[in-house]
């Protein structure tokens, strides 16, 4: 696909499964490592075509994200602290399940705020997609192509400032583990949903790649 000369391309994924993601608890900041399932998975992974073997990695600096990118790339990555996963405050740990039980109508509330819903001394998904649309601004426009290591509250909050979700429906796309989602950057134009859920294990993945939403007004950098 020939794209603008003005426009790069990052593709993100999420990191290979932890304990804690089998076990369905919000894993925010706490540096749990891959386990016994996700390094296995993650021998399955290949990357797409498409993904330019000379594009240059990046990773979140916790080591479920970091030990993916390594073993996919076979090198180590650039750490980028943007790329952190969204702190879960006070509720890391906790099943959502156990979250609204043990909160009820408060918690509900709050999970209505959408993009500004926010765990006691936690972040906002509004706070991660500052944050990260902050770097991804700051990236040279028609430089190398990117591709990033990261976690699912980081892919949720790209995909709203790509698409205008305010993440109080259901979102434009299911973003699916084991996927790669590509972006696109324009210098003045902001960030755009290129490809979402390109299987990174063909042989043995049914999915097919999902198409783009229809654009709505672009966020900038």
């Amino acid at each position: 696909m020939r794209l603008p000369d003005n426009v790069l391309i990052v593709s993100f994924l999420r990191h290979a499964s932890t304990a804690w993601n089998e076990a369905a608890r919000m894993q925010g900041r706490r540096d749990i490592p891959l386990g016994a399932a996700g390094r296995a998975e993650l021998e399955r992974w290949r990357l797409p075509e498409g993904v330019d073997p000379s594009a240059a990695w990046v990773s979140s600096p916790l080591s479920r994200a970091l030990e993916t990118a390594e073993r996919l790339a076979g090198r180590a990555p650039s750490i980028e602290p943007a790329l952190t996963e969204m702190d879960w405050g006070a509720w890391e740990g906790y099943r959502l399940k156990e979250l609204r039980e043990r909160f009820g109508t408060d918690f509900a509330s709050n999970e209505q705020r959408g993009l500004d819903f926010r765990a006691p001394g936690g972040e906002s998904p509004r706070d991660v997609m500052h944050r990260v649309m902050q770097w991804l601004g700051a990236l040279a426009p028609a430089g190398r192509p990117v591709v990033a290591v990261t976690h699912n509250g980081v892919l949720r909050a790209l995909l709203a400032a790509a698409t205008g979700w305010n993440m109080t429906g259901k979102p434009p796309i299911k973003l699916r583990p084991a996927m790669l989602h590509r972006f696109t950057v324009t210098r003045g134009a902001g960030l755009a949903l290129l490809e979402g859920n390109v299987p990174l294990v063909p042989a043995l993945s049914a999915e097919r790649s999902a198409p783009p939403p229809p654009a709505p007004a672009a966020v900038p950098p």
